[in-house]
């Protein structure tokens, strides 16, 4: 079996479908301030994952236009 990593929260930010960065978290609530922080600052999309049952597991896929606050 897998180990839980420390930080189980990952976030993926692309621009023109490039890869940006990818940073991991230890919180839901600080992967999506990255997001938000990553989508104002011109990324274009966010892939959030979550580590469950022994490997990381998309949760959820944002753009800048679904984060109003964030353009």
């Amino acid at each position: 079996m897998t180990t839980k990593p420390r930080k189980p929260w990952r976030v993926i930010l692309t621009q023109n479908g490039i890869q940006l960065v990818e940073i991991e978290h230890t919180s839901e609530k600080k992967a999506y301030e990255h997001v938000r922080a990553g989508l104002r600052s011109g990324a274009d999309t966010a892939r959030v994952e979550q580590w469950e049952g022994g490997r990381w597991r998309h949760f959820e896929t944002l753009t800048a236009a679904e984060f109003p606050d964030a353009v």
